[in-house]
């Protein structure tokens, strides 16, 4: 299977790709979201796999209109702990390190860790392995890399400090996202929607009311606004359900009460 992935061996992005669907598949990088929905069009990879939130940094707010704008289908998510490590050449120590680079999201995460170190200057990057390769091909000095325990095998770099994630109880959530039409599944136990309600007083609280009543319960709410109509905005939901029965008979109500309501997927539920 040809799977693309923001990111290079080594990445996060990867770790889920083969933890996801095993490793006898076909890495596809690539260095940023945008591009991806290309690849499944130009038939260059068959599924995706996208990161749409973190426990500590939040939504990556890009991705949820990439995945609307797209048509993409999720058919898939799936959990992964964060363990975020500087590395450097090997040699080296903290004190000699003067830069970091790494993703933003990496950055962020790891913050307060780089309160005790002042002399070093975080900067962004494309990605967290990507870094580390370089700093191995250019043998670097000076410089350290954020990224996985298996970016540093892969590229032969020293972890000086592991676990550096602000918060220990890290992780970020993925899609899988293909191109196919949405397709049922009996294994199936969760949908992700996106809709549109009106400015009337209690709209959303009626949607959700709706929901709540046919037993399907609400696990993320993110608001995003509707570009074309200022001071509009449109809601992803993901929600839990148990039988397709109550999902079915919750989506027809809904339909009533909303401006517009798409389905972005069903998919089975990972465990966290």
């Amino acid at each position: 299977m040809r799977v693309a992935i923001q990111g290079i061996k080594g990445s996060f992005h990867h770790i889920v790709a083969e933890q996801y669907f095993g490793k006898n598949i076909d890495l596809v990088e690539c260095l940023s979201f945008s591009e991806m929905p290309l690849l499944l069009t130009d038939d260059k990879a068959e599924v995706l796999i996208m990161a749409i939130e973190n426990s500590i940094a939040g939504a990556i707010l890009p991705n949820y209109a990439l995945i609307d704008n797209n048509n993409l289908n999720i058919c898939g998510e799936f959990h992964l702990p964060i363990h975020h490590n500087l590395m450097v050449f090997n040699g080296q120590k903290i004190e000699d390190i003067k830069e970091v680079y790494s993703h933003p999201m990496a950055l962020l995460q790891c913050h307060k860790f780089f309160k005790d170190y002042p002399h070093i200057k975080l900067i962004e990057d494309t990605d967290t392995a990507n870094v580390a390769k370089r700093i191995q091909e250019n043998k670097l000095l000076g410089v350290g890399a954020i990224a996985s325990s298996l970016a540093a095998e892969t590229y032969n770099l020293t972890i000086i400090a592991p676990e550096i994630q602000t918060i220990k109880d890290n992780s970020t959530r993925f899609f899988i996202l293909s191109n196919e039409e949405r397709k049922q599944s009996l294994s199936a136990n969760k949908v992700s929607i996106k809709f549109v309600v009106g400015h009337d007083a209690g709209s959303l609280a009626e949607v959700l009311s709706i929901l709540a009543k046919h037993n399907l319960n609400m696990s993320k709410i993110q608001s995003m606004p509707v570009i074309e109509t200022p001071w509009k905005y449109a809601f992803f939901a993901d929600f839990i359900f148990n039988s397709y029965a109550d999902y079915y008979d919750a989506l027809e109500e809904i339909k009533e009460k909303v401006e517009t309501i798409k389905v972005l997927g069903e998919y089975t539920k990972s465990k966290r």
